[in-house]
């Protein structure tokens, strides 16, 4: 089963929660950053029980503390993760994360809103049982629709629910037979400009392919981490764990982050991200996503970069270093 939900990527979340987690089923979910913790929030506001299986922001989720937790609650239903951590700029390792869960015979429920499209997400491969995205990351759709799937596996834990799912807009019972036209069907009124973004989205995608599209993704991003480093700043990332389109860059003590966005985005247009959670004044996320993973897009970054960054105003008073 796979279709659109209208609204953005955390209507995608709560559709694959509300309708696959039911009051005391026990979910492990897998947190190394501000999205994952967003899932176990989520799955405890609909009555899941919630282990909560904790890696350092900034570096993956490691398979083996995934193993010896489902070890220790052999009853999981259940296995969450982020595969594109947006929060922190790290790719989790989903191939080896859902063997590990489906080994113990659990479902996966994958986040996948900043990875479809930069990076290969291979649902049936994989066996990701439920996954949700978002059209307005490297698709470079308007925002506003989620693309949502359902394995066979999660649809017969749908139908055999012994409790009503806790949503009425977001049941998936009830939104399939109003995107499948079996039967004529008023569930709700779709975002119809926004559908026709994502059709001509798709067509333009297909076009250039998944593999050109991952390896343009790559460059771009190779290419902006050689800037950044000549500019004196680094990704908190390790290369092998980093995500080609987020680079989450740490800013040295000597700056204000929330200046140097402010003065990027009022001197020359450009607006990038802030850190999330705990990672909130320590660093700046910089999207390389859809259209916008362009060479001449991030040299125009650099360029901003290297003319703000010495500017007084954006460092902090109380210090003396020089970016020089």
């Amino acid at each position: 089963m796979l279709f659109p939900v209208s609204g953005p990527g955390s209507a995608g979340m709560d559709t694959c929660v509300v309708n696959l987690i039911e009051p005391g089923d026990e979910v492990i979910v897998c947190i190394n950053g501000a999205f994952g913790q967003r899932i176990a929030e989520s799955v405890a506001k609909v009555g899941g029980i919630v282990t909560e299986v904790h890696s350092e922001w900034g570096t993956p989720v490691l398979p083996e503390k995934l193993e010896q937790a489902l070890s220790a609650t052999p009853n999981c239903k259940i296995v969450s993760f982020v595969h594109a951590e947006t929060s922190t700029g790290v790719r989790n390792d989903a191939k080896v994360l859902c063997e590990i869960a489906n080994r113990h015979g659990a479902l996966t429920l994958v986040d996948a809103v900043t990875s479809l499209g930069g990076i290969p997400v291979c649902v049936d491969e994989w066996g990701i049982d439920a996954i949700f995205s978002g059209t307005q990351k490297c698709l470079s759709c308007p925002p506003s629709l989620s693309p949502v799937s359902f394995s066979q596996r999660a649809i017969d834990k749908i139908q055999s629910r012994k409790s009503a799912i806790p949503s009425w807009f977001l049941d998936v019972t009830k939104v399939s037979s109003y995107w499948t036209g079996q039967a004529r069907a008023y569930h709700h009124t779709a975002p119809v400009n926004a559908l026709y973004g994502l059709h001509q989205a798709l067509v333009e995608y297909h076009y250039e392919g998944n593999e050109k599209s991952f390896a343009r993704h790559a460059a771009v991003s190779a290419e902006l981490v050689k800037g950044l480093s000549i500019l004196g700043l680094h990704p908190l990332v390790e290369d092998k764990y980093r995500l080609p389109q987020l680079i989450t860059v740490k800013i040295p003590e000597y700056l204000d982050e929330a200046k140097l966005r402010r003065a990027l985005l009022s001197t020359y247009d450009i607006e990038i991200g802030a850190g999330l959670g705990m990672l909130a004044g320590k660093v700046i996320r910089i999207g390389v996503m859809g259209n916008g993973a362009r060479i001449e897009n991030m040299q125009r970054l650099i360029s901003a970069l290297s003319k703000v960054l010495v500017q007084d105003d954006v460092k902090i008073k109380c210090k003396t270093e020089s970016f020089a």
